[in-house]
């Protein structure tokens, strides 16, 4: 390889490589997290005891609950208010983190499905959005208040209630994408250890070559974790008028908790690398030695006069 190409073909390669690593995190989070089962009930169980979640639970199931019952408006804001309390006393026992578990469970392989829909070769037209139904946590609401003898709470109607997961035209674009997602969260990061390495081993300075490295690896740390940032700003922004921000914000930050953690350790290891090689470059550079003077001109002979002895 010519000499001049190798240096412009290695910040080439490590630019590359340093972009490919913030994109392959994000679609390996999407994919092997938010795709697997088990890793999906890990991170969501413990929403079960959000404080903002119960609450925006209780209230969904209390507002499903009245819209079935007729009460005269004198009534109508105690009763509310008592069932939002029994709905609220519900959500503390373990049947409602079984109820939430499950209801998860159905809501996660409602998108699996949805989604690998497109990518087997569905269509699509006519896409239908994905529901979180919370009609089993009303119907022990309703038994709850049975058991706390409330008039005519065994003929309360216990309609379906559904929380929307991903509406009809965000399903439509996260099928487009799935396919290309799950290709991306094998190769991307590969691709970036690969392009990384063989930019290291051609560069004319190895040593800046890593620096660099290790910068570009900090850099997309940094902007892998605005993105992360960005896609809440925007998700609570657009929020339907039911929806509570704060339990979309702690849905939203559980979900992507590995994902921070990613960008972390992305900053922690690139700086850590840059630093490495730049110290041991400053290590390696020996200040030059002092010019050696040169020597004093020798005396000229003394010369004895005639005459003299």
């Amino acid at each position: 390889m010519f000499p001049r190409a190798r240096g412009p073909l290695s910040t080439a390669l490590i630019l590359l490589a340093c972009l490919l690593a913030p994109v392959g995190a994000l679609a390996a989070w999407a994919t092997y997290e938010l795709g697997d089962r088990a890793r999906y009930e890990a991170v969501t169980a413990p929403l079960a005891a959000d404080p903002d979640v119960r609450e925006a639970l209780a209230d969904a199931v209390a507002t499903g609950i009245m819209r079935e019952v007729r009460v005269r408006p004198p009534l109508r804001e105690p009763v509310r208010d008592f069932t939002h309390d029994a709905a609220r006393s519900f959500t503390r026992t373990e049947a409602f983190r079984t109820a939430w578990l499950t209801a998860n469970r159905a809501a996660h392989d409602a998108v699996l499905r949805a989604v690998r829909a497109k990518s087997a070769g569905g269509s699509g037209h006519g896409a239908r959005p994905v529901t979180f139904d919370l009609a089993p946590v009303g119907e022990r609401v309703k038994r709850q208040l049975a058991r706390d003898h409330v008039p005519f709470a065994h003929r309360i109607p216990v309609a379906h209630t559904e929380v929307t997961v991903l509406s009809a035209e965000e399903l439509v674009q996260l099928r487009k994408g799935y396919r290309m997602l799950e290709v991306a969260a094998f190769w991307f990061p590969v691709g970036a250890l690969v392009l990384a390495t063989v930019g290291i081993l051609i560069a004319t300075r190895r040593r800046r070559a890593v620096c660099a490295t290790g910068l570009g690896t900090a850099l997309g740390g940094a902007l892998l974790g605005v993105a992360v940032a960005l896609g809440r700003h925007l998700t609570l922004a657009d929020l339907p008028p039911d929806v509570s921000p704060a339990a979309a914000g702690a849905v939203y930050d559980a979900l992507t908790g590995t994902l921070r953690t990613v960008t972390w350790g992305l900053l922690a290891l690139g700086a850590t690398v840059a630093a490495a090689a730049w110290l041991t470059g400053l290590r390696g550079r020996r200040p030059p030695a002092p010019p050696t003077p040169p020597p004093a001109p020798a005396d000229p002979p003394t010369q004895v006069p005639a005459g003299r002895s």
